[in-house]
């Protein structure tokens, strides 16, 4: 039993190839290998990437005890917490899975509306007229803004402000191309306060520090009737537990705020770097914006009424995808019959979702970018998957889609902006992301508002 065909290349030099030109080297792949290729990184493994629906829906349909995403995740265990839901299988994962599921729906996101346009209208009143604005950044300060606020329940104030910077520093040592050789249990060594490793674990226990902290104040002063994700977390009873525990919380909030923090700030630099270089994409978002606001603060029924701006986040996300293969695999517990190929135990199977949306046959002229794909049309969940699929798609889903037509909307009626460099920007890895080279840095023609 033989996994199929790859790249010969030993295992550190294809995770460099895939770490520095990500799209380039899995399209090499495909050209060479065709739906189904082996790739090997040193850190996950031996690992099988499928691009065609129907060996997708195999995947995201098959038995979770035979294909186990928790194992395949295990190596982000430092950053996330053991009791994270990405690391979870079998019982446990589909426990919290239904204790978290109701506090991500589209309706809870709705009541974000005014938080997340607040929060990137006083962003963009920062960004200095006629000087390059560094987009990656500032739409990383901005989602993390937001999830401070709409998942912690933070407010303005010092607490905010430590904490803000804390997870910044985080989050910013493990955006580098070697950042990711911590993920290798060897070199998780503290042999001085100079090593990576030991650097790493100061900037993880001051921001333990302080989530803890926080969660000690929040227990104390009671949830009442607060919004935010923490305060409904701590509300929330299940049947089948007990309320979730100090650690299980820490590493819920940990999760949230690796997974839902640089994600969506990375497919918003993505958008703009797409809108901005699309003058007729551009000016349909204005009109349609225009046409339903009517110089109104943008509002929750508003965003509802935006068919084009949701069309545009589907399509940005389609050619964008920011985690296209690590992070939704399974790995197998036994031997299994998967695309056509049995496999062996112990291998990883990645959807590899970005050669997903590349595809021809599904996707006409797959590099144009048009929105139009996704007007009226119902989104097949094994051909358009940035998010996963099946019962571990991402529980942030209605979320994400929420805030990046909220910041989009916010900025485009506030803002005239222009891209720094004509030409789409090449796709770099960045942290946990897949991010434009250079940030994407556009400049501020003038203010509309």
């Amino acid at each position: 039993m033989t996994v199929p065909p790859g790249p010969p290349l030993p295992a550190p030099a294809q995770a460099a190839l895939y770490m520095a030109r990500p799209f380039d080297f899995l399209d090499a792949c495909a050209r060479r290998y065709g739906d189904l290729f082996t790739l090997r990184f040193p850190m996950f493994g031996t690992m099988v990437c499928a691009s065609r629906p129907e060996t997708l829906r195999e995947i995201f349909t098959g038995d979770p005890a035979s294909l186990r995403v928790g194992e395949g995740n295990a190596p982000f265990r430092p950053l996330i917490g053991p009791s994270s839901i990405l690391l979870l299988d079998g019982a446990p994962h589909v426990l919290q899975r239904k204790l978290m599921a109701p506090l991500f729906h589209e309706a809870r996101a709705e009541e974000n509306t005014e938080i997340i346009r607040d929060v990137a209208a006083r962003a963009l009143s920062r960004w200095p007229a006629g000087r390059p604005v560094p987009l990656q950044e500032e739409a990383a300060d901005i989602t993390l803004e937001v999830i401070l606020r709409t998942v912690l329940g933070m407010d303005e104030g010092p607490l905010l402000s430590e904490m803000r910077g804390a997870i910044a520093d985080l989050l910013r040592r493990n955006t580098s191309m070697f950042a990711a050789l911590l993920l290798l249990p060897p070199l998780q060594r503290d042999l001085g306060p100079a090593t990576p490793w030991a650097a790493f674990r100061r900037d993880m226990d001051r921001v333990d520090r302080l989530v803890y902290a926080h969660l000690a104040r929040r227990r104390g002063e009671g949830a009442g009737d607060r919004r935010d994700v923490l305060s409904r977390m701590l509300r929330a009873a299940d049947s089948e537990a007990a309320p979730m525990s100090d650690l299980e919380l820490r590493d819920a909030l940990m999760t949230l705020l690796v997974a839902g923090h640089e994600t969506t700030g990375t497919s918003l630099c993505w958008a703009f770097a797409r809108i901005l270089r699309e003058p007729t994409v551009r000016e349909r978002l204005l009109a349609e914006l225009q046409d339903v606001t009517r110089g109104a603060p943008l509002a929750a029924e508003h965003v509802a009424r935006l068919p084009y701006l949701e069309a545009t986040v589907k399509e940005t996300l389609r050619l964008h995808p920011v985690v296209p293969i690590i992070g939704v695999g399974r790995k197998l517990a036994e031997p299994a019959r998967l695309g056509g190929r049995q496999l062996p135990a112990g291998v990883k199977i990645l959807p590899a979702m970005y050669l997903t949306h590349r595809r021809p046959d599904l996707y006409p002229e797959p590099d144009r970018f048009s929105p139009d794909r996704f007007l009226d049309k119902k989104v097949d969940p094994y051909a358009w998957l940035p998010f996963g699929g099946g019962v571990r798609r991402c529980l942030g889903l209605p979320f994400a889609l929420h805030e990046m037509k909220v910041v989009i909307a916010t900025v485009l009626l506030r803002a005239r902006l222009a891209p720094i460099a004509r030409p789409m920007p090449a796709a770099t890895v960045h942290g946990i992301t897949i991010a434009p080279v250079g940030g994407a840095a556009v400049t501020v023609e003038r203010f509309l508002a």
